[in-house]
């Protein structure tokens, strides 16, 4: 908080952390446009707070895209960068981040840029992209990886998996699996 920032009573920074929470349980099991009154029940109060003190629902989930998708995707790109080949380290992203959008939805709705207006989420989008184009290249420098296939294909991927995701909720994890293992195999050189 900085010195200009009022300090909130007690109770109202219980509220805020209440909300905070709410909205991380709600958001991660429906999505980022789960209703605000959802999120109110669940944390106790009225949807009046919620605006109040975030001014709305981008308010909201800009409070809490760090806790909610950031630190799993910059884990996933932790992870990922330790593997020394480049196809496996590309291939395992994308597998990845694949997964993360079959069982996250809050998380699908961020690679799917489904909030263009939030500041926080489209720096996030923007940065796993790069990511991913940065493993595209180095993958490609093998001669394993298709040399065709541009950093913008490799987003129209992790977008087409995070429509299917959202499409095929009655889709098992194994079947979600197999059929993107398919399309890791197509770009390949190759195949």
């Amino acid at each position: 908080m900085t010195s200009d920032t009022p300090r909130l009573r007690a109770d109202a920074q219980r509220n805020v952390e209440g909300i905070r929470l709410a909205a991380l349980d709600v958001f991660r099991a429906h999505g980022l446009n789960s209703p605000l009154d959802e999120v109110a029940r669940a944390a106790g109060v009225s949807k009046g707070t919620i605006y109040h003190r975030f001014g709305g629902r981008q308010g909201l989930i800009d409070a809490v895209v760090e806790d909610l998708v950031a630190e799993r995707i910059k884990g996933i790109i932790t992870e990922v960068s330790a593997i020394d080949d480049p196809v496996e380290r590309f291939e395992s992203y994308l597998r990845q981040i694949w997964l993360l959008q079959y069982d996250e939805p809050a998380a699908n709705d961020v690679l799917l840029r489904a909030l263009p207006g939030s500041a926080p989420l489209a720096a996030l989008c923007e940065h796993a992209n790069r990511v991913a184009g940065g493993f595209l290249g180095e993958a490609q420098a093998t001669g394993k990886i298709r040399d065709d296939l541009t950093s913008e294909d490799v987003y129209l991927l992790i977008w087409e998996r995070g429509i299917i995701a959202r499409a095929c909720d009655q889709q098992h994890r194994e079947g979600f699996t197999r059929s993107f293992e398919h399309t890791l195999r197509g770009l390949r050189s190759g195949s």
